[in-house]
């Protein structure tokens, strides 16, 4: 009995102590519970009320409007229109690809091209990026589409500016274009911090003013704060920053001369560009043959880009600045000036010339093989003896002859607010010697300063070189960088213009001689190679015929009809006009088309004709 009653007190003790136990564990964890909460809502509120915020709050980019390009007369050259598009992240979607893409296909028109179009962007982006679907909707199509919305999660219906090039192929080298943002672009927008002022845009400038002008255009991208529901549908817009539009641009471009000139070239190859000697302001920048801008706007198709790309032609070159060619006998104004200024032939001495010049027993003939007797520096630039300028390729020697014509700009970049100029070739012994390796082909031959001397050899320049040089020798050796872009026009006023500002240096250059070199080029054009061109013409011009040979003939005679088109000569030309106050320099290469007299002067001959008396821009 006793026994009993002491195991019952035992147990007693021991469920009170169990007890007892988890009363205190009950309290330490409801303690911890209460802890975890007071810090979880007093220390971390803010923090947390920050991520709800985000939860619910959806801070949408608002793209702005691409400013404009004008020409000077305020014509449109590029401009935007509103523009409806469906885009998918494929992450998103509630059923299988194929199974929307059918189901959308119902309410708005979705062709083959625009599927797999899509797939191929899936396929290369990553699934959770917004990928375009369709674009160019009509406002019954939106519509329609508004209205039923909720039935495909993922599929957004946006509305967009979208860039248009009204002028067609004209000036399309000029302009250059815009494109989808690729993963280069990016990268560079990273790279420079620019990638928020980018977010809900899809395309940047690829080329040209688009480009080089793309700051200033794009404008600043706005943010709208919008409360959602846990479905994701907009409630209510909490703030909003309106974006700012791109600045839009004024050119020095005259679209009207510009579409003249491009129709001169029209089944020809070449490269013009027109220059106001007096401001550097580019009035006509001509590549021939051009493209359709408008094909690159939303990426251009398979069967376009192989018809570009793959042509001949090579219609997307930009001739002007990035293709380089000996200039030929359009070089020798400026040959003949640096031996003026640098004391190595007066301009009245004369020389004998037989129709050749004989140099280390070889002999460097003149073109068609011409004999023009006793010939002085004035004479020799009329009837372009080559003769006379070859004697002068040793005389004043090709260093010389380099630090003298980079003055010009020659193999220099001009400085154009253009994209992608191409320096071209100035020789020098210094030039050589960085050029080649062996050391046989690192020297210099006094042999090499002949065929430089008249325009050929290593020399290679643009065709904007040869046209930025004119302009400079037309204004006595001011120089002033040809440019486009003259203002830019604010977005909110486009009365407020802000000029661009260009800095001009001058030549030292004695105007004696500059007179020498001067006349004789208006008497090419009155009595000399280019005197047909010009017959009747209501201005005097001043001007130099050139012909550029594209391989050498190794002593054989040149005979057009029995070579390739393309390894025909190069036909050029450089002028200014009125000679007496210039008011535009042009400097073209018409290629593969021979003589410069008979094929480039004419052209030059309509531009100035548009210019000075249909534009009545001679006074």
């Amino acid at each position: 009995m006793f026994e009993f009653k002491k195991t019952s007190h035992q147990l007693r003790q021991r469920m009170l102590f169990r007890a007892l136990v988890a009363a205190v564990l009950a309290c330490v964890l409801l303690g911890v519970l209460g802890v975890r909460l007071w810090y979880l809502q007093v220390v971390r509120y803010e923090g947390f009320a920050a991520r709800a915020d985000q939860n619910r709050i959806a801070v949408i980019p608002i793209t702005p409007r691409r400013g404009e390009i004008l020409d000077r007369n305020g014509e449109v050259l590029a401009r935007n229109y509103r523009d409806y598009t469906l885009s998918a992240i494929p992450a998103n979607l509630a059923a299988p690809l194929d199974d929307v893409l059918d189901r959308v296909g119902e309410l708005v028109e979705l062709s083959p091209r625009d599927r797999r179009r899509f797939k191929q962007s899936v396929a290369q982006n990553s699934r959770y990026a917004e990928t375009l679907l369709r674009n160019n909707l009509s406002d019954e199509e939106a519509a329609w589409f508004s209205a039923h919305a909720f039935k495909f999660p993922g599929v957004t219906l946006q509305a967009r500016w979208v860039r248009e090039y009204p002028q067609g192929e004209a000036a399309a080298h000029v302009l250059g274009y815009v494109g989808r943002i690729s993963e280069g672009d990016q990268q560079r927008l990273e790279e420079t911090g620019q990638t928020g002022n980018y977010r809900g845009t899809q395309v940047i400038g690829k080329k040209g003013i688009e480009k080089t002008w793309e700051k200033t255009l794009h404008g600043r991208t706005g943010i709208e704060e919008v409360e959602v529901a846990a479905s994701g549908r907009p409630v209510r817009t909490l703030s909003r920053v309106d974006p700012v539009p791109g600045a839009s641009l004024r050119l020095s471009l005259d679209i009207g001369l510009q579409k003249m000139a491009e129709a001169m070239f029209a089944g020809r190859r070449g490269a013009l560009v027109a220059i106001e000697p007096s401001t550097g302001e580019v009035l006509a920048f001509v590549s021939a043959p051009s493209f359709d801008p408008n094909l690159f706007i939303d990426g251009i198709d398979v069967e376009n880009w192989r018809k570009l790309n793959d042509s001949p032609d090579h219609p997307l070159i930009n001739r002007p600045m990035y293709g380089t060619y000996p200039i030929g006998s359009t070089y020798k104004p400026f040959v003949a000036l640096a031996a003026l200024e640098l004391g190595k032939r007066r301009a009245t001495d004369r020389i004998s010339d037989p129709g050749y010049f004989e140099f280390g027993g070889q002999r460097f003939r003149n073109a068609g093989g011409a004999v023009y007797g006793s010939t002085d520096m004035h004479r020799a630039l009329v009837v372009s003896s080559d003769t006379y300028f070859y004697s002068l390729g040793p005389e004043i020697g090709v260093d010389n002859l380099h630090d003298f014509m980079k003055q010009f700009g020659f193999g220099q970049h001009t400085g154009i607010d253009l994209d992608g100029e191409r320096q071209g070739i100035l020789p020098s012994t210094e030039w050589k010697r960085q050029a080649y390796r062996k050391p046989a082909q690192q020297r210099w031959y006094a042999g090499e300063s002949i065929s430089v001397a008249v325009g050929q050899g290593y020399n290679s320049f643009t065709v904007l070189q040869l046209a930025h040089a004119t302009a400079v020798l037309a204004s006595n050796g001011i120089v002033r960088p040809p440019h486009l872009v003259t203002q830019t026009l604010s977005p909110h006023d486009p009365e407020i213009e802000q000029p661009v500002r260009i800095d001009a240096t001058l030549i030292p250059l004695k105007q004696a001689n500059l007179d020498v070199i001067k006349r004789a080029l208006v008497d090419v054009v009155r009595l000399g190679t280019a005197r047909r061109a010009f017959a009747g013409a209501a201005y005097q011009a001043a001007g130099k015929t050139g012909t550029a040979q594209v391989f050498s003939l190794r002593g054989a005679k040149y005979n057009a009809n029995a070579i390739d088109e393309r390894l025909r000569d190069h036909a050029l030309f450089m002028s200014y006009a009125p000679a007496e106050n210039p008011k535009i320099a042009v400097a073209l290469i018409v290629e593969n088309a021979g003589w410069g007299g008979s094929v480039a002067a004419p052209i030059v001959r309509k531009v100035f004709d548009y210019w000075l008396v249909e534009r009545g821009q001679m006074q």
